[in-house]
């Protein structure tokens, strides 16, 4: 042997070995793109989602709040805790599907709502409601979407929910519930962690800004446009300490039974990281919560949402659904947040990638690996269906709060 075949050799070796940490993302480059079903896993779209995006768009999509520590912990808390799997359980027919509010899904897992798709491709959030609908899945719509909500309706081919921003206008977000209820959306998701702009360096580096909210405004010669919009009273004063307001940093709770007033739909709490406010959801009628820290985007130092979701399942009680987003990224991960009490997990970031990757097949094919992988998850930890599983089926490696 030469020492030219030696080094060739070793660098084989070298290429192959998973103690190398360049295997977590493979380096693709436009002369070299792999196909979606080359991809073994979620997290194998991301490299290709980056290296078809510009640098703006990417760090748009992938970025955190400050030195991103919570987006961190969201995966490393999953960690954390262990799956304790029973066997001699007859799982030769297995059922992921879920009744939620009413409709079916075909899995427990839904798209959550993220803004601006046409940063990940042209078709924005019509590839994406294609790709979910094809599973059956659900997909919850942004106020920020790239695309009017009317056209994502027609192109959908399954359930859709609407997100909410509430302000700075309450006449105007009555407006944009009620339109998004008239175009069939069958649940409202009220945002309430975003009062202010956060600190996010990886826009503040790009000199980019964060996407504004669209608020869904009627037309001019819309009934609501011509009915109910009113000016304010009064400019509103200027932000204390250099803060910039993204919405209404001035709502209570009270709001909730506002809400619920014309809504006419459940409506649903995203942004709950604690037993209090969970507790506060139900008190003034909530249908649901979502335990999010808005994937990682927002408070910096928050808690991973899923150390978070076992006091949160136990304050609730079983009284309303609850639902859970945050580093979602393995069947195993879901099947973790199900055993510990959630209804269902929404995925905001592994979407975006596979539409950034490959358009409508992307997004279909990071939710049928994520499918998959919890039918297999289930199925090897004696799960026929989701009413088999509960807590017994998870062990903490690491105190929860």
């Amino acid at each position: 042997m030469t020492r030219r075949d030696a080094l060739r050799n070793l660098m084989a070796w070298a290429a192959a070995s998973p103690l190398l940490r360049a295997q977590r993302e493979i380096p693709y480059t436009p002369e070299r793109m792999p196909l979606a079903a080359e991809l073994a896993n979620v997290m194998e779209f991301e490299p290709v989602c980056k290296a078809r995006l510009t640098k703006q768009n990417y760090d748009f999509i992938a970025g955190g709040v400050d030195d991103e520590w919570t987006l961190r912990r969201n995966r490393e808390a999953f960690h954390w805790i262990i799956l304790r799997p029973r066997m001699l359980v007859d799982v030769s027919k297995l059922d992921l599907s879920v009744e939620l509010f009413g409709m079916r899904s075909s899995m427990p897992i839904l798209v959550s709502p993220t803004g601006g798709h046409q940063m990940a491709h042209p078709d924005g959030e019509l590839a994406t409601a294609r790709g979910a609908g094809a599973l059956g899945a659900i997909m919850a719509v942004s106020t920020n979407s790239s695309y009017p909500l009317e056209k994502i309706a027609e192109a959908a081919l399954g359930p859709l929910w609407f997100q909410l921003y509430a302000g700075p206008d309450l006449d105007g977000t009555r407006e944009r519930v009620e339109r998004a209820v008239a175009t069939g959306c069958k649940v409202v998701c009220f945002t309430v962690d975003t009062p202010y702009n956060s600190h996010r360096e990886r826009l503040l580096r790009n000199r980019t800004t964060q996407a504004a909210p669209q608020y869904m405004l009627p037309t001019a010669d819309s009934p609501a446009g011509r009915s109910r919009r009113r000016a304010p009273e009064t400019p509103p004063a200027p932000p204390p300490y250099g803060l910039t307001p993204r919405f209404t940093g001035q709502l209570t709770w009270n709001f909730v039974k506002e809400l619920n007033s014309y809504a006419k739909v459940p409506v649903l709490i995203k942004g709950i990281l604690t037993p209090e406010d969970a507790k506060r959801a139900v008190d003034h009628g909530a249908a649901g919560v979502i335990v999010s820290n808005h994937g990682g985007r927002y408070l910096g130092a928050a808690p991973s949402t899923i150390e978070m979701l076992p006091s949160i399942v136990d304050a609730v009680g079983g009284k309303i659904p609850i639902l859970i987003d945050g580093g979602f990224r393995r069947g195993t991960d879901v099947l973790k947040a199900l055993a510990i009490g959630a209804k269902a997990v929404m995925v905001g970031r592994p979407p975006l990638w596979g539409l950034g990757a490959f358009g409508q097949p992307g997004v279909q094919r990071v939710l049928e690996l994520l499918q998959t992988e919890l039918a297999l998850a289930m199925g090897l930890s004696g799960c026929p269906n989701l009413a088999s599983i509960d807590k017994s089926l998870v062990a903490f490696a690491r105190a929860t709060p």
